[in-house]
């Protein structure tokens, strides 16, 4: 792309960018213009701001366009679509744009009128029967950040055959001058976009509370327990879930109580990290509570912690799903309600302890790509054959959860829900979450899993990643950290019968092993570290070894 030729076109047809275009150096016009904002399974999701390789309202109504050409050419006879956003800058704005993209292409809109999580979006897909699906959000990002989640009519994201087929109408599709545009107001008016009701909403909460696995019975739910939403969407869905089911002693953190897309007091809103929890666990300390959570913007991951004597101890999503997977399956083991050809689903880079776990109970476990979509399809695969009810949970270290078919995404209100149930089903007999994870760790043996992530902005940086990853491939590794590799498994040719994927596995001696992928949505490249050792400080000892070797090869 000729991106100065780029820029000066957008001065000319964007108006309302001058003033910003007009104020950008040439590094950053570079960056702003040096290519399309990658468009792939995960959709987009780009720093906010003028240019092509930015989220804003000419890139959201292109690749708008080009979905909306993709529905009318391969759904012919429903032309539907269903869209929800969440509390991030410009989500409310992007999402009606890419309504009136779709209503001017003659595509039936649904769309949420306030902000929701990205499970509402999966279950409106089903719920409507619609074609595809649109979520406007940028997960846990920084607030510089905002995306566009696309979904098939299984409410999953997209797989690679609909991203490449989207895309290539996306690529066909000029900015300004191929765009169908109209009047939002008269849409709405006329029926072609049409609020989400209060239907399909309870409905979804009600799923949300099927999930349960007491199965009669009893707990204390008058347990106290901090909630922050890290001011995005899981506010009212979440409290609505634990409120119905009788847990009402929740404390919600006031200054992230209520959406606002600059996060100031979670500058990265992740409950993967401390700092983003810091406020909800000094609220447990001053309130005494054993359980804190938190969801993010987008409400479908959520991290928790727990009391560990006078402190509050964070819980890795890989140590929260073990815990939740034990939970579930000890439930239906011990009232009856296991289904006979049980199946738990989880990622590539999610813990092996887990299908440790799983295989005690008698469970199947299936390995998929990252990337919870996988695990979606797998339940897909399951309805085909007539038997949704054997998945019983599916979870990936980024601390997404699902443990019913009722969505086809991750689900930080089920995962809420079911996190409170099982903590104050365990309290109830004395027991705390952190003595019933040792237990797992006694039973099961000590497992450590980290992941490491590297930023690599930019143009230089976008190579370099490849640079890094072509260099993986060619050039043998035969030991880490003093520890032979016995095996290099290459996901980019294709293993075990799952889609090619650009992603390397080193394993090691002693049970341990590093897998090395870019990220698909940030200029990152990961490495998702596994040790298994006698205890946790030896595990960390040999884990930081392997970490150092990887960041010299990185160059990091």
């Amino acid at each position: 792309m000729d991106y100065l030729k780029e820029y000066r076109r957008w001065l000319e047809c964007a108006p309302a960018f001058k003033a910003e275009l007009e104020a950008m150096d040439e590094k950053t016009i570079e960056d702003a213009f040096y290519r399309d904002l990658e468009f792939g399974t995960a959709g987009l999701r780009g720093v906010l701001g003028a240019g092509t390789n930015r989220m804003n309202e000419y890139v959201v109504a292109r690749a708008s366009q080009g979905l909306a050409n993709y529905v009318n050419a391969s759904s012919p006879d429903n032309r539907t679509i269903a869209i929800g956003y969440d509390s991030r800058i410009k989500s409310d704005v992007f999402s009606n744009v890419a309504a009136e993209v779709f209503a001017a292409s003659g595509i039936k809109v649904y769309l949420y009128p306030v902000l929701i999580p990205v499970p509402c979006v999966s279950f409106a897909v089903r719920y409507f029967h619609c074609a595809a699906g649109v979520m406007v959000t940028a997960s846990h990002n920084p607030s510089k950040y905002n995306g566009y989640k696309v979904y098939g009519p299984d409410g999953c994201q997209i797989t690679d055959d609909a991203a490449n087929a989207i895309l290539a109408e996306i690529e066909k599709t000029d900015t300004f001058n191929d765009v169908k545009h109209g009047d939002f107001k008269a849409f709405v008016k006329s029926g072609a976009i049409e609020y989400i009701g209060e239907d399909c909403y309870s409905a979804f909460i009600a799923e949300v509370k099927k999930r349960s696995v007491l199965f009669g019975d009893k707990i204390d739910k008058d347990v106290a327990i901090v909630y922050s939403p890290l001011n995005g969407a899981g506010l009212k869905p979440v409290l609505r879930a634990l409120n119905e089911s009788g847990f009402t002693n929740i404390s919600v953190v006031k200054e992230q109580e209520q959406p606002d897309g600059n996060f100031p007091t979670c500058p990265y809103p992740n409950p993967e990290i401390r700092a983003a929890l810091q406020l909800g666990l000094e609220y447990a300390a001053r309130l005494n509570a054993d359980l804190m959570l938190a969801t993010d913007p987008d409400c479908d991951r959520v991290g928790i912690a727990v009391r560990d004597g006078n402190e509050m101890k964070l819980l890795t999503g890989n140590e929260t799903g073990m815990l939740l997977l034990d939970y579930i399956c000890s439930q239906r083991k011990a009232h009856n309600q296991m289904p006979s050809d049980p199946v738990f689903v989880k990622t590539i880079v999610t813990s092996d302890m887990a299908q440790r776990i799983a295989t005690k109970y008698g469970v199947r476990t299936i390995n998929v790509l990252t990337g919870f979509k996988y695990i979606g399809e797998q339940i897909g695969l399951l309805e085909a054959k007539g038997h949704p009810e054997s998945y019983i949970l599916g979870f990936e270290e980024s601390y997404g959860y699902l443990s019913g078919p009722h969505v086809r995404d991750k689900d930080a209100v089920n995962a809420a829900f079911l996190i409170c149930e099982m903590f104050a089903f365990y309290k109830t007999r004395g027991i705390s979450l952190l003595d019933k994870l040792n237990s797992l760790y006694a039973e099961y043996g000590y497992c450590l899993v980290t992941q490491h992530s590297y930023e690599f902005p930019g143009s230089a940086g976008f190579e370099r990643m490849k640079e890094i990853m072509d260099s993986l491939r060619k050039v043998p590794i035969i030991s880490i950290a003093g520890r032979k590799v016995l095996q290099i498994v290459d996901y980019g040719k294709g293993v075990d019968g799952l889609p090619k994927s650009n992603v390397i596995k080193f394993v090691l001696e002693g049970d341990c092993s590093a897998i090395i992928r870019p990220s698909g949505t940030e200029p990152k490249i990961k490495n998702y570290c596994t040790v298994t050792a006698a205890d946790r400080a030896a595990a960390e000892k040999v884990e930081k070894v392997i970490v150092d070797e990887f960041e010299k090869i990185f160059g990091v």
